[in-house]
């Protein structure tokens, strides 16, 4: 009987230190599971941003060069000002130039005087010839030497013209408002007309950017895009963080280039600020003018396997699990999902990083940021970072 009891009594007692044991190990496996942020994908309208490499140009250029020949006598501005269109850059010794157009004065009241006693001996001859006092050789001799003085005095007064405007070219002026470099030639030195390059001007108040379009891209997003569309543009400088600098597309050339495929557009850019300089490098994005709606996710939550770009999303259980994605455009930190992903999709947000599939997980769940981002062309554009 006491054998039958100790017995009861040894059998209890196991199944409780089992009990007990199996739910010391649940505990545990709870207390183990890794704690992951997740968020349910956004769905968002975007547009496929384009992006073009380029170097930005100004709208006017000019190599100076002086309209007559001389000797430089005075600089007249700062190297790396802004100029205005007409300010006095460069003075040449204008002495030689006054001393022909001195002389040319002369020459011109000695013709004047001429013309004036040959008029007279002209009206002489006329009324002579009516009493027949004057044969009509002679009548007709002084008409023409009338005709002669009178082509002297247009002669000399072109060429009293022509040598004032030398003496004028003598003041080299800027032809176009820009900012000037520096003295290519200095005081002291002769310079040859249409041939010296005295400083260079760039104009400053816009700035161009020329990039090439291939044809299938053009064809598939921009075929109704014309230069009076004025089809938006951001544009980002190198050492830039994000695409500051809107603009509009103002040119399209106006053939398919056969050699390389392209087309060659231009996008304009205010330059209010001087903030931009000719011969930048610079990147240029366009938003392609179709909107769809796609699935967005951050670009840290998506992984490499091999050739795949895979997703771990949250299933039953809070278990992930692994799918195959396609990717689209990026908009900032963020990437669009073209296939793999619907909207009710949770996914783990900083990918697979210290999880994989499988995997059962605590999860913490958080929003995806997506604020300042850029999706389309009505969304703010200076804002749109460029992590590419």
């Amino acid at each position: 009987m006491n054998k039958s009891i100790l017995a009861v009594a040894v059998t209890i007692a196991s199944l409780t230190l089992a009990g007990c044991g199996s739910e010391a190990s649940q505990s545990a496996q709870q207390q183990q599971l890794q704690p992951i942020d997740v968020a349910q994908v956004l769905v968002k309208p975007v547009q496929n941003w384009h992006t073009y490499t380029t170097r930005l140009e100004a709208p006017q250029e000019v190599a100076l060069m002086p309209r007559v020949s001389g000797v430089i006598d005075k600089i007249n501005f700062k190297e790396g000002d802004s100029v205005k269109e007409g300010d006095l850059l460069f003075t040449l010794d204008a002495r030689p130039f006054a001393a022909v157009v001195d002389s040319l004065k002369a020459q011109i009241e000695s013709a004047k005087a001429a013309l004036e006693q040959a008029k007279s001996e002209a009206k002489r001859a006329e009324r002579l010839t009516e009493r027949k006092a004057i044969s009509t050789e002679q009548a007709e001799s002084r008409k023409s030497t009338l005709r002669q003085r009178e082509a002297q005095l247009l002669a000399l007064q072109a060429e009293l013209t022509a040598a004032e405007l030398d003496l004028e070219f003598t003041q080299v002026r800027s032809p176009i408002d820009g900012v000037v470099s520096r003295a290519n030639i200095t005081k002291g030195n002769n310079v040859l007309a249409g041939q010296s390059v005295l400083t260079s001007i760039v104009s400053n108040q816009q700035m161009y950017a020329y990039f090439d379009i291939d044809e299938r891209t053009w064809n598939q997003s921009f075929t109704d895009v014309t230069a009076q569309s004025e089809q938006a543009v951001v544009m980002q400088k190198v050492g830039q963080t994000s695409f500051n600098y809107n603009g509009k597309i103002n040119f399209i050339d106006n053939q398919i280039n056969e050699t390389t495929g392209t087309l060659r557009v231009r996008a304009v850019f205010e330059n209010d600020e001087q903030q931009l300089r000719a011969g930048s490098f610079a990147r240029i994005k366009l938003a392609a003018n179709k909107v769809s709606e796609k699935v967005i996710v951050p670009e840290r939550a998506i992984g490499t396997d091999l050739k795949n770009r895979f997703v771990l999303t949250v299933g039953e259980g809070n278990v992930l699990e692994y799918k195959l994605v396609t990717v689209g455009e990026r908009y900032g930190s963020l990437r669009a999902i073209t296939s793999g992903l619907n909207e009710n999709d949770v996914i783990a947000v900083n990918g697979p990083a210290r999880v994989g599939p499988g995997m059962p997980i605590s999860p913490n769940t958080v929003t995806i940021n997506s604020d300042g981002i850029a999706f389309t062309l009505s969304n703010n554009h200076s804002d749109l970072v460029a992590k590419q």
